[in-house]
């Protein structure tokens, strides 16, 4: 079906959520609050400077224009939203006819990009994300395909049947989204210069806690090393990722999954994403990891605050926003009021309600602050106390770091509340605590922190690294949608035995072929 003139013709498809089965369905708002492009529009938001569509298609089309000068952008569609809940089955339904019939429409392709986070679910599927790609397949033929997605996806034999070359990130915080957009460009330009590709799925029977899919040091990151080397001496491959997974999606097809992409042969692309996955199995052991409990913290904030120790950073571990957390559970926030600890940052909570009024009362306010009050659930208490309003926002900004690094943001009316000792952020948009940019958009002074507290899993790593080194990072044992452990979550649908959960679980590798 591709075009027989020299300028090549690529459409363009993002579909990005990551959904926690434990959260509420994400709604069609939840798109378009953060991203939702039809068309020319996700051209438009690709080539600008700051731009709010997934950072792959920034990425993806300056290495095309560097490769193919000429080429075409087709760009079809493009949504993304926080981390939530399943897709309301009837709004993804909605998108992938939309998706099909705009391919129809555009005409033949010679290529095909999409750039999806991969572990998504619908209210009533487990695979979305695989529908989307045999759907695409289905609409443009036997033409090159690449796609591209978050080291959290689960994989399904569904996506990787439908695709000529398959990339995840190799980032955890998650700071190569542009160069993984450009990996793929250089793909689909061999591919449609007449190379060939073979891929192969290896999944596990493992299904790690994200707080162990660090890369920087740790068992994920022995492992991205490994096949990063594997690639040096091997030309044959044109990518072998290793996907860590999102156990908190509670599928049938999560686990650690193992894909390569060859230009030999399937048995090839078998045999290496094999070997890499027995080396994982081997190290199972090592993807347990022991958090601190809040006792701890509460005297490790204490001896920062005295200056007996240098200032630390909590992780909220149990409420990351960017795991399908609501960001307003209460357990770390209370236990430090009560504890009467002082030089404390929080953020982000997530509070609606509390940030408008907030706002209204203006700087400088003095009033009884009630958190939760309209949203109060199973860990986010509701309470009151005495507050001081030291900032307001519109809560725009640009990411200064990290993975939010140069995107505009958009976390709704935004304020800072003094609890007497506690700073907190309340937002109204629900967004992890990433970046510093969303303590210093009111005045606040990090450096000057005893203990900063932040609502992420581990993306605030990459975005506060220049405050905290990882000695002074600490993940706290807490609840909420994303606890890290996993023997607190009633599971009900992950292909079980399934290590850590079963201590039993097995695995061998097969032989290749």
């Amino acid at each position: 079906m591709g075009t027989e003139n020299s300028a090549k013709r690529i459409a363009l498809i993002g579909f990005h959520l990551e959904s926690n089965a434990f959260a509420p369905p994400t709604t069609p708002e939840d798109f378009r609050r953060l991203c939702y492009l039809e068309g020319e529009a996700l051209a438009i938001e690709a080539r600008k400077a700051t731009p709010s569509c997934p950072l792959e298609f920034p990425g993806f089309f300056r290495e095309m224009d560097r490769l193919s000068p000429g080429w075409v952008p087709v760009p079809i569609f493009c949504a993304a939203a926080e981390p939530g809940g399943p897709i309301e089955q009837e709004f993804f339904d909605a998108c992938l006819a939309k998706i099909e019939g705009m391919l129809r429409q555009a005409g033949p392709v010679d290529a095909v990009y999409i750039s999806n986070h991969g572990a998504m679910t619908a209210t009533e599927t487990f695979d979305p994300d695989g529908e989307l790609y045999q759907t695409v397949r289905r609409c443009v033929g036997p033409v090159p395909i690449a796609a591209s997605v978050d080291l959290h996806a689960a994989i399904s034999d569904a996506m990787i049947d439908a695709v000529d070359a398959f990339v995840s990130y190799r980032t955890n915080p998650h700071v190569d989204q542009r160069e993984r957009g450009a990996e793929c460009a250089r793909h689909l330009a061999e591919l449609m210069a007449g190379g060939k590709s073979h891929l192969a799925l290896v999944r596990l029977p493992l299904t790690p806690a994200s707080v162990t899919l660090l890369t920087a040091s740790g068992p994920y990151a022995d492992l991205m090393n490994e096949a990063d080397a594997i690639m040096a001496k091997d030309d044959r491959l044109m990518n072998l990722s290793v996907v860590g997974g999102f156990v908190f999606g509670d599928t049938p097809k999560n686990g650690m999954a193992f894909v390569a992409t060859s230009r030999d042969s399937e048995a090839h692309a078998f045999a290496t994403a094999e070997g890499l996955a027995a080396r994982g199995w081997a190290d199972r052991h090592r993807f347990v990891k022991k958090l601190t409990p809040i006792s701890r913290a509460l005297e490790l904030a204490r001896d920062a605050a005295s200056g007996a120790t240098a200032p630390v950073i909590f992780s909220d571990a149990g409420d990351n926003p960017g795991g399908g957390g609501r960001g307003n559970t209460t357990e770390l926030l209370l236990a430090l009021l009560d504890a009467k600890a002082t030089s404390v940052l929080l953020g982000n909570f997530v509070d609606g309600a509390l940030a408008a009024e907030a706002v209204a009362k203006g700087k400088g306010a003095k009033f009884r602050a009630r958190f939760n009050r309209a949203n109060a659930d199973q860990f986010g208490k509701a309470f009151e106390r005495d507050a001081t309003v030291l900032s307001v926002h519109d809560g725009k900004v640009v990411g200064r770091r990290g993975i939010f690094g140069g995107r505009q943001l958009d976390l709704g009316p935004t304020a800072a509340l003094d609890l007497g000792g506690i700073t907190v952020v309340v937002t109204t948009a629900r967004k992890q605590c990433a970046d510093p940019a969303f303590f210093e958009m009111h005045g606040l002074d990090i450096a000057k922190a005893a203990c900063v507290c932040v609502k992420s899993r581990g993306h605030f790593r990459a975005g506060f690294d220049e405050f905290f080194p990882p000695e002074r990072v600490y993940e706290v044992d807490t609840g909420g949608l994303t606890a890290p452990v996993l023997e607190r979550i009633a599971f009900r649908n992950l292909p079980r035995p399934v290590y850590p959960l079963d201590a039993h679980a097995q695995w061998a590798p097969k032989a290749a072929g």
